[in-house]
């Protein structure tokens, strides 16, 4: 029986996780091992890009997300999912509207072009991101 003293990584996964691990093996023509091994190396690689790019030394790194095989790291901590309700193009920037919980909505403006670009439309999952620095609270005197 393998031992871990000689390099051996066992983890359970859903049977979702499974499916999509064995059909990119079956697409890339590549063995579980071979695709873990790349991923592994390239988490390194990008945490290490991330680190370097920290202004102070006593800031934390930031977190890495996986999603369909692609990296993002963001420094911004408050991220809700939610699904787009509505799209109102304007002429240059669109109003997205984001329901993050039954009856919760955000509305982000963003550009026209990036709508396109993400293709953005209702029922699409998407994650809305705000930076801490941007948000305001009023009170009334």
């Amino acid at each position: 029986m393998p031992r871990k003293s000689q390099g051996w990584i066992t983890f359970q996964s859903s049977p979702e996780e499974q499916t999509i691990l064995e059909e990119y093996c079956q697409k890339s023509q590549r063995s579980k091992t071979e695709v873990l091994r790349e991923l592994i190396r390239h988490l390194d690689r990008q945490w290490q890009q991330a680190s370097q790019q920290l202004p102070d030394a006593g800031e934390t790194k930031p977190e890495v997300e996986i999603s369909n095989h692609n990296f993002l790291c963001i420094s911004a901590r408050n991220r809700l999912w939610g699904k787009v309700k509505q799209v109102v193009l304007g002429d240059i920037n669109a109003e997205v509207t984001v329901e993050i919980a039954p009856g919760v909505e955000i509305v982000a403006v963003i550009t026209k072009s990036s709508v396109q670009r993400f293709a953005v439309s209702p029922q699409k999952e998407v994650c809305v991101v705000i930076k801490s620095s941007d948000v305001m609270i009023a009170v009334e005197l």
